[in-house]
């Protein structure tokens, strides 16, 4: 088997994401702050990630859009369409929680419920967009129902390999899984889509490290792998 050199890899790697699409969702922003605690607010730590994890894919010629880039309020549906009109192959929402008893740590992956993927196209699309151009109503309502199950499985990909890459940078005991919920933010995307909690700003301990520009830093690596990792396949 003939060995190719590191540096040939690397540029292999980089000439197969070229020119993929992708959009972050930095959570919250504006009047909507989202979780607080330890002195820091969500929306500025998604946008802080966001931010950071958008350069290190331009860095490999990969096309990053954010829904927003200042800290102005969004709603969910203009983020959704944001990434539908970038015609973005992955959407990524940045997310922090927090928790009631201020005890809960960690960090998790959310793709859709089942029930969430049943509703979400018919739900946000209007009739006008049904059906596609020469396809009749209930074939194309019946590929749209094909295109997001196809969708969901690379989602759920997606999903497990920012788990473990944030495993492997933060550690196993802040390990809660991927999940499933019907995040809003996530209803009507065409493409693989998942919101990303990276831990609990209002944990004692877990809330000042994601203050840290080093955890900051780890987080960011963690994402911009996995989604780098997903395209390449």
């Amino acid at each position: 088997m003939i060995k190719l050199p590191v540096v040939v890899l690397l540029a292999l790697a980089s000439v197969s994401t070229a020119g993929r699409r992708v959009v972050l969702d930095p959570g919250h922003g504006g009047s909507n702050a989202g979780a607080a605690g330890s002195g820091l607010r969500e929306k500025h730590l998604t946008f802080a990630l966001s931010g950071q994890i958008a350069e290190r894919l331009r860095a490999k010629g990969i096309e990053v859009t954010l829904t927003r880039t200042a800290d102005v309020t969004r709603t969910l549906r203009q983020r959704g369409e944001v990434a539908a009109a970038h015609a973005a192959d992955v959407f990524v929402s940045i997310h922090a929680n927090a928790s009631p008893t201020r005890t809960q740590r960690g960090y998790e992956t959310f793709v859709l419920t089942t029930r969430g993927v049943d509703v979400d196209g018919r739900a946000l699309r209007s009739d006008s967009s049904l059906p596609r151009p020469g396809v009749d109503r209930e074939i194309g309502l019946l590929l749209d129902d094909v295109e997001r199950g196809a969708v969901q499985w690379e989602a759920a990909d997606l999903a497990a390999r920012i788990q473990r890459a944030i495993r492997d940078r933060r550690g196993a005991s802040g390990d809660r899984g991927v999940r499933q919920d019907s995040h809003h933010v996530l209803l009507g995307a065409t493409m693989p889509a998942v919101l990303v909690e990276v831990g609990f700003v209002d944990h004692p301990i877990e809330g000042k490290e994601l203050a840290l520009p080093a955890v900051q830093a780890q987080l960011a690596d963690a994402i911009a792998a996995a989604i780098e990792d997903q395209l390449a396949d």
